[in-house]
């Protein structure tokens, strides 16, 4: 079984930067796709960015494309989103998600974390 533990999430103005972090173990985490939702309330959870085994292939969001940065660092099982240019909209818990497969990278992760809040103001 694989756990993430995501964390760095907090308030920022619009136009900020936060950099949230996922902390996998249990396997390495090249082993697995891994990817970023985030859900607001009263919204549905979304696909926000997704990053292969390897991290050659990235896939986003549309509406965070460009701002947006997914990547990891296998040697410290940890996966990365980088948010620049931040939105109000963009407020949201963010979820980490690992699967070893995909047939599309916005659904079927089998491994999730708790979440960590992303709030932007106004």
């Amino acid at each position: 079984q694989v756990q993430l533990v995501e964390s760095g999430g907090g308030l920022v103005q619009a136009g900020g930067s936060l950099r949230l972090s996922c902390a996998a173990s249990g396997r390495a985490s090249s082993t697995y796709v891994m990817a970023w939702f985030r859900q607001a309330p009263g919204k549905e959870r979304e696909f926000v960015a997704g990053i292969s085994r390897s991290g050659a292939y990235t896939n986003y969001k549309d509406s965070v494309r460009g701002r947006f940065i997914i990547s990891r660092d296998n040697a410290k099982n940890t996966a990365y989103l980088q948010m620049n240019s931040l939105k109000p909209e963009d407020t949201a818990v963010y979820y980490c998600a690992a699967s070893t497969y995909v047939a599309d990278w916005t659904a079927n992760y089998d491994y999730w974390g708790q979440g960590t809040q992303v709030t932007v103001s106004s």
